[in-house]
């Protein structure tokens, strides 16, 4: 049963999701503000959290910066609206993905199972390349020998493109095999995690060695 911290200002919206959450198999624990959020996060760590942006008091960017400096534990964010500042802004917050409302259990459903499926291991063994090394198995990342902690949809993107040295992985490609959208979805989701993962892994985010960007086509890793 997966531990889901469901934070949701609308108390409607709030009892319908967490209980159409609980249906699916989720065991749902909720609050109503930013403050109530954070305080849940803390006293017992969730497996993942649904979040709502527009929150009273601490609003849901915030909440979601204070997830990540705390840990890795996924992040889907809930949107009234497809719009930019909402989704670009939760997305360099941390947020793993997001859906906009009015949210179909279904769909959300879905959405939390692809997440939390990103953190299986591939079983293959140890890749080094240059001074990073990817444990498949173990799900561990090490720079320079240090220790690096990413998310399950961080992991899942350094895994895919690393899989393939050299090789050209589209956005489309990457929304498929990542976030497991089956659709010609948002590109800003894997712009954004690229991101993170370079302010993780690169020695300078600006000049990547690893996740290198192939203008008009999308990303490789290397070449090696």
């Amino acid at each position: 049963m997966v531990a889901i911290l469901l934070i949701e200002d609308d108390p409607l919206v709030r009892r319908a999701l967490e209980l159409a959450l609980c249906r699916h198999g989720h065991d749902v624990r909720t609050a109503a503000t930013g403050e109530e959020g954070l305080q849940a996060f803390r006293s017992s760590t969730p497996d993942l959290v649904v979040l709502d942006l527009m929150l009273p008091g601490i609003d849901g960017l915030e909440v979601c910066r204070r997830i990540r400096g705390d840990g890795e534990v996924p992040v889907i964010m809930l949107t009234a609206r497809g719009d930019d500042f909402d989704v670009v802004g939760g997305l360099a917050a941390g947020a793993d993905d997001y859906v906009v409302k009015p949210a179909r259990p279904a769909v959300l459903d879905a959405r939390i199972r692809a997440v939390l499926r990103r953190g299986a291991g591939a079983a293959e063994g140890v890749r080094v390349h240059h001074e990073l090394r990817i444990d498949t198995t173990g799900l561990t990342v090490s720079l320079r020998g240090d220790p690096v902690s990413l998310t399950p949809t961080e992991m899942r993107l350094l895994l895919t493109v690393s899989r393939s040295p050299g090789r050209v992985f589209s956005r489309e490609q990457l929304l498929r095999e990542v976030w497991e959208h089956d659709y010609l979805g948002d590109s800003r989701l894997v712009d954004n995690c690229v991101q993170r993962l370079r302010a993780k892994i690169e020695s300078d985010p600006a000049s990547p060695r690893y996740v290198q960007t192939v203008r008009g086509f999308g990303y490789r890793f290397g070449p090696v």
